[in-house]
């Protein structure tokens, strides 16, 4: 990856929000945070990540919410959203598809997987 792309991850909590941004941070992505599904909106279109990952159980408006109104902005509707859940029925997937995300991922984070998924997206 020769330029860092900026990834906005939209986490609650703070343990998994540490963790994986490290992470991401040591992989040479640029991250950008956001804890609530409304932060998550506004810093969707202010900030113009490559691609956004979305814990789909947040406070003030969910991750599902958020993918919609995120999708539904003309600023934010090209940028991939991958749905981070701890549901990993295929029923929660294929909500996820509806509701805009274009990839999903389960947690507990399994990163060398999470990466691939991104980089598929980013490029």
């Amino acid at each position: 990856m020769e330029s860092m792309a900026k990834v906005l991850l939209v986490e609650d909590n703070e343990m998994n929000r540490d963790m994986l941004s490290r992470r991401l941070i040591r992989k040479g992505y640029e991250v950008v945070i956001a804890v609530d599904g409304e932060q998550a909106v506004t810093m969707a279109i202010s900030e113009s990540p490559q691609l956004i990952l979305m814990d789909m159980s947040l406070p003030i408006i969910d991750g599902w919410t958020a993918t919609k109104q995120i999708k539904g902005h003309p600023d934010g509707a090209h940028i991939p959203i991958i749905a981070l859940t701890a549901h990993a029925m295929a029923s929660d997937r294929e909500r996820a598809i509806a509701a805009g995300c274009d990839d999903y991922d389960t947690k507990p984070i399994e990163i060398k997987r999470l990466l691939q998924k991104m980089e598929a997206l980013i490029n």
